[in-house]
């Protein structure tokens, strides 16, 4: 696949990333201040959208089975913007019927659960089978880069057009922005799998049931082992999602403005060390930029160390602590090794029985959905179970830090035994300033 085919599937994941983030910050707001709802509310409905994406791994097994990726990319998106556009409806429903806006409600997030799951899972494999092993993290980086900037726009631009709120331009903003990035998701789509990059779909006759080819994907250690740390690195890595920016302003007496600011220095850092991510598995010119295992244990290792400095700084008196600086260090530990581990899981997709990739794929998206939705959830859980205990703020969130950075420590070691395809470890880029923009030759699997 050239740039611009990359490129085109970035585009797609820019408008997944537009459709969700309405449903996971907007909405809830809306729900949490405008309509006065207890903020489990919100909280269950996107606890929800996590818990349905178990589903990836049979969404990756219909493509397996049916030869083409594209199919199931375009239906999830369809999906998704049904969801997300119908969750809008059910908020503007709340402020009149408060039951009937839930139930639709959790209709609303089950489809942005299901068609994040077919459409994500599916665009990944893709990848994974049509990238060069050295344009991979690159081609991670692009992918995940222009989520964020889908994120930021639609929340920007939507943030604008809200105002004045009114259940009627809720529902309106939502829509467009559902029917804009389905147009444009469609149209990045048209065309992107030539019919020499299908998938060779097994005959009729070789066809596993959906058990046997989980069961076939669980057992092989290498999958599994990677299970495993998708999982726990993702606890880690979300544990402090909700915790930050109040530790920030109890223990060093942020405004909230301030610790909304230092949430966007978190998410800076996070950018910078996907691109940095980038260069995971390179070598150019004799000089080599590490493997794709030393960037995943480097990164989990650093993200440690950052968090053990937010329990130093906790300790120490006054507020002298560069918190700005810990916390960017933080986002960029957090950002490289995650890039590094979507590049590992590109490169071990194809790896093991054939025409299981989409099965393998879903199984890693499921790990970090489930670990995700768990971290926030035991972060705050943990602070308030520490608090009761010891009976000081500060102290439980020095203890929820120090669990995250003995988790990170935990995925690095996890990290270390994942046997990663020799080509996969270290890749070698040709030389010339235009090489890296050659057509890839013509290849069977990857």
């Amino acid at each position: 696949m050239s740039w611009i085919g990359i490129f085109r599937l970035a585009l797609v994941q820019m408008a997944l990333g537009a459709m969700v983030v309405l449903t996971t910050s907007t909405l809830n707001r809306l729900m949490a201040v405008e309509l006065m709802l207890p903020a489990l509310v919100p909280g269950l409905l996107v606890g929800l959208h996590h818990a349905v994406q178990m589903t990836r791994p049979r969404m990756g097994f219909g493509s397996d089975m049916g030869g083409r990726r594209t199919p199931w990319i375009a239906g999830g998106m369809a999906v998704l913007a049904l969801g997300g556009f119908l969750a809008a409806v059910a908020t503007a429903w709340m402020s009149t019927d408060r039951l009937a806006g839930l139930g639709l409600a959790v209709l609303g997030y089950t489809l942005v659960g299901l068609g994040v799951s077919a459409a994500g899972t599916s665009l990944l494999v893709l990848l994974a089978k049509q990238v060069e092993q050295e344009r991979r993290a690159a081609a991670a980086t692009l992918v995940w880069v222009l989520m964020i900037v889908g994120f930021a726009v639609t929340a920007g631009l939507a943030g604008r057009w809200l105002d004045p709120y009114s259940p009627a331009r809720l529902v309106l903003v939502s829509g467009t922005v559902s029917l804009v990035a389905l147009c444009v998701a469609w149209a990045a789509l048209w065309g992107v799998e030539q019919d020499g990059s299908r998938v060779a779909a097994p005959s009729g006759g070789a066809k596993p049931s959906f058990r046997v080819a989980l069961a076939q994907a669980w057992t092989d250690p290498d999958a599994r082992r990677f299970t495993i740390f998708v999982f726990v690195s993702m606890v880690a890595y979300s544990a402090q999602d909700l915790i930050l920016e109040p530790f920030a302003g109890i223990r060093f007496g942020f405004t909230p403005g301030e610790s909304t600011q230092l949430s966007g220095v978190q998410h800076g850092g996070t950018l910078a060390g996907m691109l940095l991510g980038a260069l995971a598995g390179r070598r150019w010119g004799g000089v080599s930029f590490g493997s794709l295992r030393a960037w995943i244990v480097g990164g989990c290792g650093a993200s440690a160390l950052a968090l053990a400095g937010l329990v130093v700084g906790s300790l120490q008196e006054g507020t002298a602590w560069p918190l700005h600086a810990n916390v960017f260090i933080l986002g960029v530990a957090n950002g490289a090794f995650s890039i590094a581990a979507i590049g590992s899981m590109m490169a071990l997709a194809g790896q093991g029985q054939p025409s299981r990739e989409g099965v393998r794929m879903g199984l890693w998206g499921a790990a970090q959905a489930t670990g995700f939705a768990l971290g926030g959830f035991l972060g705050t859980a943990a602070s308030d179970l520490a608090r009761w205990l010891i009976g000081s703020q500060v102290a439980a969130y020095v203890c929820v830090f120090a669990a995250e950075a003995a988790l990170f420590l935990l995925a690095a070691a996890l990290a270390r035994h994942i046997a990663l395809p020799a080509s996969a470890s270290r890749t070698v880029m040709p030389h010339g300033p235009r090489a890296e923009f050659r057509p890839p030759a013509s290849r069977g699997s990857i």
